[in-house]
């Protein structure tokens, strides 16, 4: 009797003491999901944020201004400013967006950004002669650089952080191999913007690797009627000429335009990407296209310069941040026509 009774005491003890394990783990599971509800709400409002414009962090309202060597209506820069603005929206900077496809004008354009004390800057470096010593004066001032888009072979001596684009000739090269693989034996290049040291070094790139003949064609890009007349005349002149190249989306439509006017099956194709270069992948009127993610541009070099800011961060190691070249043909025109009309490619 009294060992049943021992027995029993140390029954209810089991009991207890695993009533109380199962307790403490009951407790434990709420704990570690009131963690986890926590973190999947931060998360959520994190992403709700990015959304809305609203920023993620907590750091100081930096300014940064962006001064291209654009000209009034190009569209590509539009995605750019896109991709930058998010950016800034996300890292609680005020953006300050200004051009001029003068090189003097824009080297004005960055003295104001200077003399605003902003606390980063990023150009582009069209014409690289009248844009170095404005900028070297900006990084005199303590002001830290990035280059976007063009100015790759001077970005590390003019004194900027890095650059991030596609480098020129390697797309080029990459558009003359393309061209072999079509077949195609003679080619124009249509260059748009006289003095750009970029599109030079397209077309440069086009005829070291191009197996046919290239040769430039220079338009004012300004005067869209015009550069339709110019390519028409051409091709009216020439009937071996079977692919035109442009610079730039905005004149792939017109180059296309120009080829129906003069009867010529020339192939059209083009660098840079927009909703109607898209559209003419699908319909076969474009092909191919030679991507360089602007909208990538804009936005890692304000996200770029807000980590420099913020935690001394610094991508490529002293080498060109590379966002091209991507060659974009019909099979891709489905899922770019979607992205193009949102305006992020």
């Amino acid at each position: 009797m009294h060992r049943s009774r021992r027995r029993s005491r140390t029954s209810r003890r089991s009991i207890r003491a695993a009533g109380a394990a199962v307790a403490a783990a009951i407790v434990a599971v709420g704990a570690l999901a009131g963690c986890s509800s926590t973190g999947g709400k931060r998360a959520e409002e994190a992403r709700e944020n990015a959304a809305s414009g609203k920023a993620n962090v907590t750091t100081p309202r930096w300014k940064i201004a962006m001064v291209t060597h654009s000209g009034d209506g190009d569209t590509y820069w539009d995605i750019v400013q896109s991709g930058a603005k998010q950016a800034a929206a996300k890292d609680n900077i005020e953006f300050l967006y200004s051009h001029d496809k003068e090189a003097g004008k824009q080297a004005q354009l960055v003295q104001t950004a200077i003399d605003k004390k902003v606390d980063g800057l990023i150009v582009t470096l069209a014409k690289p002669d009248a844009m170095k010593s404005v900028v070297k004066k900006a990084v005199k001032a303590g002001i830290p650089v990035i280059t976007i888009n063009s100015g790759q072979e001077v970005s590390q001596d003019f004194g900027a952080l890095t650059h991030i684009g596609q480098d020129e000739v390697l797309a080029g090269e990459a558009v003359g191999r393309e061209l072999n693989k079509r077949g195609k034996k003679k080619a124009i290049c249509l260059v748009h913007e006289q003095g750009n040291v970029g599109h030079e070094q397209r077309c440069d790139g086009i005829e070291k690797t191009f197996d046919g003949k290239v040769k430039n064609l220079y338009v004012d890009g300004t005067n869209m009627p015009g550069v339709q007349s110019s390519v028409e005349a051409k091709l009216q002149s020439d009937k071996k000429v079977d692919a035109v190249v442009t610079l730039g989306a905005p004149f792939a439509a017109t180059a296309a335009q120009a080829k129906k006017n003069a009867g010529s099956k020339a192939e059209i194709d083009t660098f840079d990407l927009n909703d109607k270069v898209a559209a003419g992948l699908k319909d076969g009127t474009i092909g191919f296209s030679v991507d360089q993610q602007p909208y990538m541009q804009g936005y890692e070099a304000v996200d770029l310069l807000w980590l420099y800011r913020y935690n001394a961060d610094m991508l490529g190691g002293g080498k060109p941040v590379l966002t091209g070249p991507q060659i974009l043909t019909k099979k891709d025109a489905g899922k770019l026509e979607e992205l193009t009309k949102r305006g992020t490619r």
